[in-house]
């Protein structure tokens, strides 16, 4: 047994009695506008790596001395 038209139609209309038609239209204007975000920060992504990515160089310049004393007072 599957879900007919007629259930479907029947649920329709309960969620839009409850809801109302103007905030279901809002409802639906919001997500719109957060995938039409999320698709420009993915073309955004796509953008920047197509220009060359942006990365971050370390180099270790500073080591790191230790004294001999510290190494005997922390071992015992």
């Amino acid at each position: 047994m599957g879900i007919s038209i007629w259930q479907i139609l029947i649920i329709a209309v309960i969620v839009v009695l409850l809801f109302g038609r103007g905030k279901i239209s809002e409802l639906m204007g919001d997500v719109a506008k957060g995938i039409k975000s999320f698709k420009k920060g993915l073309n955004e992504d796509d953008d920047a790596t197509a220009d060359g990515a942006k990365t971050i160089d370390h180099k270790a310049d500073d080591t790191v001395v230790t004294n001999k004393s510290e190494d005997k007072s922390q071992a015992g």
